[in-house]
């Protein structure tokens, strides 16, 4: 047999690898191999996608992580290929029928199932019936379907089969076994699951008051493949917490029956006579000792899987929005973070975030001292040359917020007054007792780094939001049920993703920033602080190189994306890779003109042709992104800065009246929704049938986090804090013919419960359900979706 070592073999599997990723992320073979070559040379992902084009094709960031996730689970798969095929042939029962179908398997499910008859197994029921000599008598069952099985069982009664009845029962245990091992019976009953089974959750008896915000699924029924992912992740999470019980099966009777009959056709039992009979009796053990639960165990898992990738991307997106957010710039910013007992933390940094002065602002209760506020901040406003004031969104905002706005009013003539801004501070608790900050500011305490944070995130979100744990920013959906592991390597991804669309100042950025560059990590990126803190300013790109532990690979990979500002190479302020220079230069001197005068003047290239510049090295793509970094050296990818006005007098959620019309900030999407901060430290939500005046599949398609809204107030719960906000302009609901609710509580026909349906158990008449069109918010919101998603503020 070949191995996995063998030249032919090795190919082989990689070009089927190939193949499939191919057909996965919609794109050639030869553009997915010529990445993985790059992927398995050492490149990163933002180095490949942004100055490797003409070597994939142009396959951009987003093509590039998901092939770099299936690369992983598909040399998993050929990895436990080679380890199946290996011990199955050391058992000697490696056949070419068997061998094919190993080698056509193309999931791990799929492999396991062709491998479990062959699997070493702890000693079984059906090992110790065929120890006792009973296979034969299932071998006399199946082949004479005339004979009474009862009557053929008497010839193999012993001393270890006392009984009649023991002899079919272990040659019923056999029956089973071959069955649940058969991969052809697995596979089919696994498909009909999938399509048929429903997810049940039923109450505990007794824990309906301690599970009050799982209510909407104390009594819920709806198909497996149809469930969305924040369903899910509610019944799995109630669950956990033994407040229902979960039950993954198809309907009770008629379900069962139809998996029933389709193991009893495997077994060929499809007439009346007792040994058919018998069969079926063996089919309806079967599925009820084994398959029934093997396969409830299996959707489960796949459920789990399926919901936490679909929360992980959740929370990437919106991750992503957030640090892409627009930067107010460079500007000298007093950031706020409000407090009442404890009082309001100032803290100035200038417009390179250095910071300059800190203050602790004691306006509320019980201290009072509104005029000491007031003079405070005049004071740093004046002395500093403040231009951005950065409130953190917390408790006592809206009150700071009302505070500067009046304390600006008091600024002396001839003083500009700064732009007040409300920033979210969600993770600035983190950053402020982490290592980081207490290397940065040992002897400041720690409330008072919070107030840096704060300031820091409005001139430059992404990077201040780089030193905090992406989990601990708070834009995510389950973040802690789903996998830590996988959900910490998507976020990283993103991140890094983010941190090389936008470019780094290699003089200004901090390690944690400069440690997301493409070909560095922490490692690196201290030591060229280090450097830099020695020796000054770097002074061009190349200079990278005198970094200790820097060498021409990690050159390679992050000089693209370092930028300096006024240094000896003008090139080295734009994302023109150095390995392009010579390129650039020509593409200068046909200009006729200094590089310096042509950097940011689009009108120089006119007439130019990129083709002309096309080399053996840099092909078209590549020549086109120089003319195009030439024309705007450095831009910045993100947006235009903008801010929310908050509603003067609405501060609290009691100040909310249906119909109110607000501007907020979105700070969270979700699949059933948007969430969206109007000023009453409590989010409110803009379910997804209310987000525009059409349907709406996915909620990302109309708003991100970090946009501005306009929005209508909708329904007002101040028990439960639950705010249900409206972006649609008519206030009317969706046309008739859309799509059902996404998010809706679902009764036990799987249709959307209405609003006030008792729950099981109660006496009186449920309303028939309805399958209605898009409506309803957050009214029809599991109780356990807000809670997991809102922000108490």
């Amino acid at each position: 047999m070949s191995t996995a070592t063998d030249p032919q073999t090795t190919a082989q599997t990689n070009a089927r690898i190939s193949r499939t990723i191919a057909t996965d992320i919609a794109a050639s073979q030869s553009q997915v191999s010529a990445a993985i070559g790059l992927l398995d040379g050492g490149a990163t992902v933002p180095f490949i996608a942004r100055y490797r084009k003409e070597v994939t094709g142009g396959l951009d960031d987003t093509q590039l992580r998901l092939l770099n996730d299936r690369l992983s689970y598909l040399r998993e798969l050929e990895s436990r290929r080679v380890t199946i095929l290996k011990s199955i042939d050391e058992q000697g029962k490696l056949t070419d029928d068997l061998r094919r179908a190993i080698a056509g398997a193309e999931s791990k499910s799929t492999l396991e199932d062709i491998y479990l008859p062959y699997k070493p197994k702890r000693r079984t029921k059906a090992m110790i019936a065929r120890e006792n000599g009973l296979e034969p008598l299932l071998a006399a069952i199946k082949s004479d379907r005339s004979a009474d099985p009862e009557k053929l069982a008497v010839g193999y009664v012993t001393e270890a089969v006392p009984t009649v009845k023991d002899a079919l029962n272990g040659a019923r245990d056999i029956a089973t076994e071959d069955l649940s091992e058969s991969a052809d019976l697995l596979g089919k009953l696994r498909d009909f699951m999938r399509r048929e089974a429903r997810v049940t959750a039923k109450v505990i008896e007794g824990k309906e008051q301690a599970g009050a915000k799982f209510s909407d699924y104390f009594d819920h029924s709806e198909k497996w493949s149809e469930i969305a992912s924040h369903r899910a992740l509610a019944i799995l999470r109630a669950a956990k917490e033994e407040i229902v019980s979960m039950e993954i099966a198809p309907e009770p009777e008629e379900g069962a029956d139809r998996a029933i009959a389709m193991i009893a056709a495997y077994l060929g039992a499809g007439s009346d006579q007792p040994g058919d009979l018998w069969l079926r009796t063996v089919a309806r053990w079967a599925w009820r000792v084994k398959f029934s639960i093997s396969l409830h165990i299996d959707l489960l898992g796949e459920l789990r899987q399926r919901a936490h990738e679909d929360a992980i991307t959740v929370f990437s997106r919106n991750l992503k929005d957030l640090l892409l957010a627009a930067p107010a710039g460079a500007k000298a910013t007093l950031g706020l973070d409000p407090g009442i007992r404890t009082g309001v933390k100032a803290a100035v940094v200038d417009a390179t975030g250095k910071l300059l002065e800190t203050a602790t602002l004691y306006p509320f209760q019980p201290k009072m001292d509104l005029r000491g506020a007031e003079a405070k901040i005049i004071d740093l406003v004046t002395r500093h040359g403040v231009e951005l004031v950065a409130i953190g969104n917390g408790t006592a905002s809206r009150e700071t917020e009302k505070l500067v706005g009046e304390t600006l009013k008091l600024l002396p003539q001839g003083v500009k007054a700064p732009t007040k801004v409300v920033v979210s501070e969600a993770g600035a608790s983190v950053y402020s007792a982490s290592e980081l900050a207490a290397a940065e500011f040992p002897d400041l305490d720690v409330s008072l780094r919070g107030a840096v944070s704060i300031a820091r995130r409005l001139q430059d979100p992404l990077a201040e939001l780089v030193k905090i744990t992406p989990e601990s920013i708070g834009v995510g959906q389950y973040q802690h049920d789903v996998d830590q592991r996988r959900l910490s390597q998507a976020l990283e991804a993103v991140v890094e993703d983010a941190v090389n669309a936008v470019g780094v100042d290699l003089n200004m950025a901090s390690a944690p920033l400069l440690a997301h560059v493409a070909g560095l990590g922490p490692s690196l990126a201290q030591s060229i602080v280090t450097h830099r803190d020695s020796h000054g300013a770097f002074p061009s790109r190349k200079a990278l190189l005198k970094v200790s532990g820097l060498g021409p690979k990690a050159f390679e990979q992050c000089a693209g994306f370092l930028r300096i500002r006024d240094g000896d190479e003008p090139l080295d302020a734009s994302s023109v890779h150095p390995e392009a220079y010579d390129v650039a230069r020509k593409i200068v001197k046909a200009c006729g003109r200094d590089m310096r005068d042509i950097m940011g003047s689009p009108s120089a290239l006119k007439g130019l042709r990129p083709e002309d510049f096309v080399t053996d090295a840099f092909g078209l793509p590549t020549v086109r992104d120089i003319f195009a970094e030439l024309e705007k050296p450095g831009r910045d990818p993100r947006p235009e800065f903008k801010t929310a006005t908050f509603t003067d007098g609405v501060e609290e959620i009691k100040d909310l009246k249906p119909g109110m019309r607000l501007e907020g900030t979105v700070t969270n999407v979700a699949a059933f929704g948007a969430f969206v901060d109007i000023g009453v430290h409590q989010d409110g939500l803009v379910h997804v049938s209310q987000l525009a005046d059409r349907f709406v599949k996915d909620p990302h398609e109309v708003v991100k986090a970090g946009d501005i809204v306009s929005v209508r107030v909708t329904e007002v719960d101040i028990a439960r804090k639950r705010i249900g906000l409206s972006m649609r302009k008519d206030g009317t609901k969706p046309d008739r013919g859309e799509r059902p609710t996404q998010g809706k509580p679902q009764g036990k026909t799987g249709q959307p419960r209405k609003e006030g349906t008792p729950a099981r158990g109660s006496k009186s008449k449920p309303a028939k359900p309805r399958n209605t069109s898009q409506g309803n918010s957050t009214g029809a919101l599991g109780a356990a979706l807000m809670d997991a998603m809102k922000k108490n503020r």
